[in-house]
């Protein structure tokens, strides 16, 4: 066997024993001495309860601890018995996802971008089976509004919970905005590109499917500047659709492109290129410049559409994990998804570009190996409202539950925050003000 292939196999099993481990540990040592050298006398994994990642180890005066800090904001110590973790302070006042309401979708799961319309009524999401839907609050109820795609055949009923099979067929409505203007909900469909559909819903019309000659292969996420009626709009790549986005991180593709389209014009721009999975955009208040989440890097640009600085790039925020969509918060910064962290393991995998070009080679289904692992993580789900400059606001992060996973927008609104995942059957609330 091919020694890199080899080496790839048994990281593939390492990561899978890692990620399915519901807690985290670090290893204790005994140690004595025996002419001067240190000797392993045992390993010992003592798991910290609703956490990950202790990177740092001190002890006190007294030498009791260790002590360490760990994702929530939280710094624990070890008890004098060596057994468990307890907790011994916070480092911030950041909010749970206690309190979250999950407002059930039947039939699908996804909801992975949240929009309202000219009249704030919504919100509106597009799920797994192709279909957008509108939470209708006297009903308390989603109720169909819109499709993507003129084929229905077979994107109900067997594909309950995994359209995955069919997504090419049935669509993938991803991104959402509506058009203040004239009530036209544009859709980023991540098969049939960029499309509109009227304020009374039905099947969607598509706008644009190439630039430059490249067919979108992968449309992401939009923003529209509700003054000019333009849309900007992420292709993640050229290269992989949606059902292999994780091909898309693991081989480093950098074919994804940032873009504009006018309805003025009909024509669509390449403002961007040679991007590493574009994925979210937002438009600053003033309309000067774009935020945009480039989910491989793990970090948030900044393209600037005007002023002296019109046409440059800047990066913004590096962040600790893999980002979905952004939007503007009323509060002042945006609202980032986060899917999940970025642990050891995947920056392992991502340090070394010929791990992840041999593990999409191999014959394995690594889009479903990767969703079961992310279903038997013990992680929950994180946001963060970061403002204009970078600097962290606001963290929202389940801890220790499994209700949330894989968060891809937070739409703020009166007061609560909207949530959305590309894996969940249900959107969620949490009433920020309270």
């Amino acid at each position: 066997m091919n020694s890199k292939l080899f080496l790839t196999a048994i990281l593939v099993a390492l990561i899978g024993i890692l990620i399915a481990i519901n807690g985290i540990g670090i290893l204790s040592k005994s140690i004595f001495l025996d002419n001067t050298e240190k000797h392993w006398q045992y390993l010992k994994v003592i798991k910290a309860v609703d956490g990950i990642g202790p990177e740092s180890f001190a002890f006190d005066p007294l030498g009791k601890g260790p002590y360490t800090g760990i994702s929530g904001g939280r710094i624990i110590r070890l008890d004098e018995n060596g057994s468990q973790w307890t907790n011994f302070a916070v480092t911030s006042s950041n909010s749970s996802t206690q309190g979250v309401v999950q407002y059930q979708i039947e039939g699908a799961i996804g909801p992975e971008s949240l929009a309202f319309d000219a009249l704030g009524e919504g919100p509106y999401t597009g799920v797994s089976d192709g279909r957008i839907i509108k939470w209708h609050q006297d009903q308390r109820r989603w109720l169909h509004f819109a499709r993507t795609s003129p084929n229905r055949d077979g994107c109900e009923g067997a594909y309950e919970y995994d359209h995955a099979a069919k997504e090419h067929i049935c669509g993938r409505p991803l991104g959402l905005c509506f058009n203040k203007t004239n009530g036209n909900l544009y859709i980023a469909d991540a098969y049939f590109g960029l499309l509109k559909v009227g304020p009374e819903g039905g099947l969607a019309t598509a706008v644009a499917t190439q630039s430059e000659g490249i067919p979108f292969r992968f449309c992401n996420s939009l923003d529209i500047d509700q003054s000019t009626g333009i849309v900007y709009f992420t292709d993640s790549s050229s290269q992989f659709q949606r059902r292999n986005h994780i091909s898309v991180i693991l081989s480093g593709d950098k074919t994804g492109r940032l873009m504009k389209y006018d309805p003025a014009t009909k024509q669509v721009t390449v403002l961007l290129g040679n991007l590493s999975f574009p994925n979210g955009v937002a438009l600053s208040e003033d309309g000067n410049y774009i935020l945009l989440a480039e989910t491989t890097s793990c970090r948030i640009l900044r393209y600037w559409l005007k002023t002296s600085k019109a046409g440059t790039i800047e990066i913004v925020a590096q962040l600790p994990g893999f980002p979905d969509n952004i939007k503007r918060s009323p509060r002042g910064g945006f609202w980032v998804g986060i899917h999940s962290r970025r642990k050891g393991i995947s920056k392992l995998v991502l340090s070394f570009p010929w791990i992840g070009n041999v593990l999409i080679k191999l014959p394995i289904d690594i889009v479903k190996i990767h969703s079961s692992l992310v279903k038997l993580s013990g992680n929950g789900g994180m946001a963060m409202r970061i403002s204009e400059q970078g600097n962290v606001l606001e963290i929202l992060e389940e801890i220790g539950r499994k209700m949330w996973r894989s968060i891809s927008e937070v739409e703020e609104k009166d007061g609560n925050l909207w949530i959305g995942s590309v894996n969940m059957p249900y959107a969620g609330l949490y009433n920020y003000s309270s």
